[in-house]
């Protein structure tokens, strides 16, 4: 059996989706139950007590959400350590595009990849690029003006439905992919040009800092707004832009044209 973490967000949602397509048996976990969807089980990563993965051969572990450091290492650990006393046999865990480094949320990743190393269960590690969508939610023109602080630099990013369809096929022959780490970023880059040009508006990007001061105003988490800058600034500087073909190789398709996908979620933002 499979099962999928963080199974109310939609990247985990989606591999649920895309799962439940062949035979293969899976549930999903969440803190937050769905009563009407079935194969719902009650998890919460805070709570180590309701962690139970008997009878679980796969994990699907989907980063357990935004948060500090400290809590989403702790979650991850609470995971990680209750797979490993209940017998699963392969853990996937999605994790951070390899050029994601720079980026201010990196650090929990890379921590759980190291204590995925570091266990006992067999793993496979999907460094998720960018989702498309939040590139198009960055770069949306306000009053016709796209005014994100890209510069010059593009972001390869990968649409959701492509990483879910990827964590599908690979938690159904989990055996395959034992110890590999795929690198899951787009085939093409997409500029704030690129955006400019489909959507009809100017790109006139502002600096980090006029940036800085809308996110204050905006009133977000505290660590959010740190989050959302260290995208623009790598991105920016030439970090995020560098394309692979892992996505390719397993969907044994090319990923969907991400830039498409922008488009579209920019336009239903106006």
């Amino acid at each position: 059996m499979i099962l999928v973490t963080g199974a109310s967000g939609q990247l985990a949602s989606a591999i649920l989706d895309h799962i439940s397509r062949t035979d293969t048996q899976a549930v999903g976990a969440t803190r937050n139950v769905d009563h009407s969807r079935e194969s719902m089980r009650a998890m919460d990563f805070d709570a180590p007590e309701t962690l139970s993965f008997t009878g679980v051969d796969t994990l699907v572990l989907v980063s357990a959400g935004a948060a500090e450091d400290d809590v989403v290492i702790r979650r991850h650990d609470n995971a990680i350590a209750a797979a490993e006393r209940d017998g699963v046999q392969h853990i996937v865990y999605t994790s951070l595009a390899g050029a994601g480094d720079h980026l201010g949320f990196a650090l929990a990743h890379r921590w759980t990849e190291r204590r995925l190393e570091a266990g006992t269960v067999p793993w496979t590690i999907l460094r998720n690029g960018l989702y498309a969508e939040l590139v198009g939610q960055l770069l949306t023109p306000r009053d016709g003006v796209i005014t994100a602080p890209l510069g010059d630099g593009g972001v390869a990013a990968i649409a959701r439905q492509d990483l879910a369809e990827a964590a599908a096929v690979i938690a159904r022959a989990p055996e395959q992919h034992r110890g590999r780490t795929y690198n899951l970023v787009g085939a093409t880059a997409i500029t704030g040009q690129d955006m400019a040009r489909r959507t009809g508006a100017e790109y006139r990007p502002g600096t980090l800092a006029d940036l800085r001061s809308d996110l204050d105003a905006a009133k977000l988490l505290p660590f959010q707004p740190s989050m959302i800058l260290s995208i623009h600034s790598a991105a920016s500087h030439g970090f995020l832009d560098g394309t692979d073909t892992d996505i390719t190789a397993i969907l044994g398709r090319r990923p969907v044209d991400p830039l498409e996908i922008a488009v579209a979620v920019a336009q239903s933002q106006n």
